[in-house]
C-alpha cells in the first residue's frame, strides 16, 4: 500500500472515530447519526480494499471496547444489540459502494449520478435494510414492522448520500491516489 493510501486510509478511520462524539437524533430505538457518511466515504474514497480496511479496523477498536462508536459506544455487546445490523453492514457497504466505483472507474463511468447512485444503493439501502434485520432479530420486532421504521431515515440517509457525493468529487479532484482505475 503506497503511504499516501495508507495515510488517507488512517485519516478515514479517525474521521469515523470523530463522527462518533457528533451528537445524534433519538429516533426511537435507534438514533439519527453521522456515522454512516464516514462508511460511504471509506468505500468512494479508498476503494474496495483500503475502505473495506478502514472499516474493520475502526470496528475492532470498537470490539476491544474502545469508544468509537456513535454515543461513545463500544465493547462486544454493541455488536448483538439492536443497532447490531448496521454495524455488520458497515464494512460489506464499504466494500461493495468501493468495487461498485472501481469498475465505473475503468470505463470511465464516474460522475456525480453514478457516485451518488451507488452511495444510496450499498450505503443507504444495503444499511437501512440490515439495520431493519437487525431490529428484527435482536428485539424480535415483526420485519416488516422494522422495515416501516427505517423510512424515518431515508430522507436524512439521502442528504448524507448527497454530501458524500459531493466530497468524494471534490477529493478525486484534488488526489489522484483516490482514482482506481
Amino acid at each position: 500500500m503506497k503511504t499516501q493510501k495508507l495515510t488517507l486510509t488512517v485519516v478515514i478511520v479517525a474521521i469515523l472515530v470523530v463522527m462518533a462524539y457528533v451528537p445524534n437524533i433519538p429516533l426511537g430505538i435507534v438514533p439519527l447519526t453521522i456515522q454512516n457518511i464516514g462508511i460511504m466515504l471509506a468505500g468512494a474514497l479508498l476503494g474496495w480494499r483500503s475502505g473495506f480496511l478502514a472499516v474493520i479496523v475502526w470496528l475492532l477498536l470498537a470490539a476491544i471496547g474502545l469508544p468509537v462508536l456513535t454515543g461513545g459506544h463500544g465493547g462486544f455487546p454493541v455488536f448483538v444489540s439492536a443497532t447490531s445490523g448496521y454495524i455488520w453492514a458497515y464494512p460489506v457497504a464499504a466494500l461493495l459502494i468501493g468495487l461498485t466505483i472501481t469498475y465505473l472507474d475503468r470505463f470511465n463511468r464516474t460522475n456525480f449520478v453514478t457516485i451518488l447512485l451507488t452511495i444510496l444503493v450499498f450505503g443507504v439501502v444495503l444499511i437501512d435494510v440490515s439495520g431493519a434485520v437487525g431490529l428484527h432479530v435482536v428485539t424480535h420486532m415483526p420485519l416488516p414492522k422494522a422495515l416501516i421504521f427505517q423510512l424515518a431515515f431515508i430522507p436524512g440517509d439521502v442528504i448524507k448520500a448527497v454530501i458524500a457525493t459531493i466530497i468524494t468529487i471534490a477529493m478525486r479532484r484534488h488526489f489522484s491516489v483516490l482514482r482506481h482505475a
